[in-house]
């Protein structure tokens, strides 16, 4: 079976993956999930979550995003990261320069979000065209104080912050401003580049989870919107409905998809956090947000049968929810 960019499929996961993990650990409280970004493990008397995630289809600000997405990662349970290692991943030809520029962009990045980089492993690296980065964002808690991407329940409120496409967005606006640059002017460019400061979710989710009434939380990176919101739901087991007119997406992503041919509920999203919350609670975190300066929608909500997955479109009639097969970022990094 020939796999797709990005993510390996669900079923690889868990006919391959999940069938090799090593030993069983007492001190593992949640371990490889579909749908869930972090492992919990006990350590005394509270809990280390750590995650890890790469940075590949990025150039420009690669070091940067390597801290803010692993960051966003930890902060979906609820609680702020605190640390963070790395692996960097330079092609033959790299230089000093290249090490200097990723290193000074990750350590802004940690320092604005108060993560101490605690180590990782730096080396050139044959038969790769570009510089990427594995990055593990770390974050202790009490045990219990905590919620994770699985705890969805029927009946909850669905809530999206932001938007669809968010680092999408950025990434083509950077890595493909010469292309764009045929339709857009540099004014409509330089807002959608300005999509990277938005990509942290950490006082969301903070403040988020602190208002109350939160069940789950999950960021959607690849697969976007769409692949986050199945994620969700597959970690929860429940089904979704997802209503179309309430899902933001800026002018600007819309317009770079369309020049793109590719769908913003599919192009990888992270910036957006997808909250599950208690109905009663729901309408109070989004006013919490709004008060920071976080746009927040309702955009749908839980529903018992795990097969159910709607999409109400703007016409008031309903479709099976899109499970994105690959993040369409990479369909539009092929684009010549």
């Amino acid at each position: 079976m020939a796999l797709p960019s990005g993510k390996v499929p669900i079923e690889v996961l868990q006919k391959i993956i999940f069938k090799h993990l090593g030993v069983k650990r007492k001190e593992i409280v949640l371990g490889p999930h579909v749908g869930v970004d972090g492992a919990v493990v006990e350590v005394g008397n509270k809990v280390l979550i750590t995650s890890m995630d790469p940075i590949t289809g990025a150039l420009e600000r690669i070091g940067w995003l390597a801290v803010n997405v692993n960051a966003n990662d930890i902060a979906t349970f609820g609680i702020r990261p605190t640390l963070f290692s790395s692996c960097i991943l330079l092609p033959p030809g790299a230089t000093d320069a290249t090490i200097e520029t990723i290193s000074k962009q990750m350590d802004t990045a940690a320092k604005k979000l108060e993560i101490a980089i605690i180590g990782g492993h730096c080396e050139t690296t044959p038969g790769i065209t570009h510089p990427i980065i594995v990055g593990t964002a770390m974050g202790i808690t009490k045990k219990n104080n905590y919620v994770t991407s699985g705890g969805a329940k029927p009946g909850n409120s669905l809530i999206l912050t932001k938007g669809a496409g968010i680092e999408g967005t950025a990434i083509l606006a950077t890595d493909r401003k010469e292309l764009l640059q045929r339709q857009f002017s540099q004014t409509f460019l330089s807002r959608a580049t300005d999509f990277f400061d938005c990509i942290s979710i950490v006082e969301e989710a903070v403040s988020a989870f602190e208002t109350g009434g939160v069940t789950a939380m999950h960021d959607p990176t690849e697969g976007g919107v769409a692949g986050g919101i199945q994620e969700m739901a597959d970690a929860s087991k429940v089904g979704v409905k997802v209503f179309e007119t309430k899902i933001p997406i800026q002018k600007e992503t819309l317009e770079i998809c369309k020049f793109f041919k590719i769908d913003p509920l599919q192009l990888i999203s992270s910036g957006a956090l997808l909250i599950a919350a208690k109905h009663a609670f729901a309408e109070s975190i989004v006013e919490t947000l709004k008060k920071r300066g976080i746009n927040a929608s309702i955009i749908g909500e839980f529903l018992k049968e795990p097969d159910k997955r709607v999409l109400v479109s703007t016409n008031g009639s309903k479709s099976s929810f899109v499970r994105p097969f690959s993040d369409h970022l990479w369909m539009a990094l092929k684009r010549k």
